[in-house]
């Protein structure tokens, strides 16, 4: 595996296979009581350097949790602590950070400050969020349906609404994996072209169909899961006045979830907005998955920055 990992894109399907393989290991040992390479601390000693730009939740706690659960540590730096670009240039945050710590996981705005980090640094760079792509999300997503379905290759997706960062790396991860994707967006908000070509040709190679509708109701037609994100991202609430009216006729709903499969799922990112996006009866109802995937973020978060230290 190479040495950053900034797109969902940048693991070969052998790669994202071992990763996902090696989470679940790591899951099952964490919940048995974390002996083995828990208890072994394979990360003593070792620093993550956590670089966000954003806020986060599950992403922060699940790279910090991850960190002590191997023995090492998260250190983290909020805009306020850094100011990438402002006060300090951002090929020497990662010069600095590259002669402190072993990793850098960075949550940005702009998906080229990433890719500049990532230029400059010595040191892994992981993607943890940026306007492009959300990698680790993907890998966790990908985690939760095979968990829930003991497969993936032919395993069918419909995400409704924006398609946003989530929308990308959940159509690249899940093209290289097998898994068939159907974006459903009004058509102002559709994936970028670049990652739509990229994930139909990974698709090509491994029977995964990738497109594009305006109707909800076509993209869920049978398929295994329905995912959603919120209609104005982080950085975007400028924006979510306008948007709602838009984004109306999108919001996953007990009558659109019956269009799907027997046994579909419902899946989020979180943070969710009930009531938008999402009704509360999916959301909170038994079709939903939304907490295992929060939780498969801090195990395959793990199996990364095991891999990509080359533990």
């Amino acid at each position: 595996m190479q040495k950053h990992f900034l797109s969902a894109a940048d693991l070969s399907r052998d790669e994202a296979e071992a990763l996902l393989s090696r989470a679940a290991e790591l899951k099952a040992e964490w919940r048995a009581g974390g002996e083995g390479l828990h208890a072994s601390m394979p990360l003593r000693g070792k620093t993550l350097a956590l670089v966000f730009e954003k806020p986060s939740l599950r992403t922060r706690v699940a790279f910090e949790a991850g960190m002590t659960q191997l023995g090492g540590h998260g250190s983290y730096f909020s805009a306020n602590d850094i100011d990438m670009g402002g006060r300090e240039s951002v090929s020497d945050v990662a010069q600095n950070l590259s002669r402190m710590v072993q990793a850098i996981a960075a949550r940005v705005f702009r998906h080229a400050t990433v890719e500049t980090l990532a230029r400059h640094a010595t040191v892994p760079v992981i993607n943890a969020l940026s306007d492009r792509e959300h990698p680790c999300q993907a890998l966790a997503d990908m985690l939760t349906l095979r968990e829930r379905f003991g497969r993936l290759q032919g395993l069918r997706v419909a995400y409704v609404g924006d398609g946003n960062n989530v929308a990308h790396s959940l159509m690249l991860l899940g093209a290289t994996l097998g898994v068939s994707t159907t974006v459903a967006c009004p058509p102002d908000y559709r994936p970028d072209p670049e990652i739509l070509d990229l994930a139909e040709r990974i698709g090509a190679e491994t029977d995964a169909a990738v497109q594009v509708t305006a109707s909800p109701a076509e993209a869920v037609e049978g398929v295994d899961a329905v995912y959603t994100d919120v209609w104005a991202s982080m950085g975007q609430e400028h924006e979510a006045a306008r948007r709602r009216p838009v984004f109306a006729p999108y919001q996953v709903t007990p009558t659109l979830m019956e269009r799907a499969a027997e046994g579909a799922v419902f899946m989020h990112c979180l943070p969710a907005h009930r009531g938008e996006e999402v009704t509360a009866e999916v959301i909170d109802g038994p079709q939903s998955v939304v907490f295992d995937q929060a939780e498969n973020r801090l195990h395959v978060q793990k199996a990364l920055i095991l891999t990509l230290l080359g533990l």
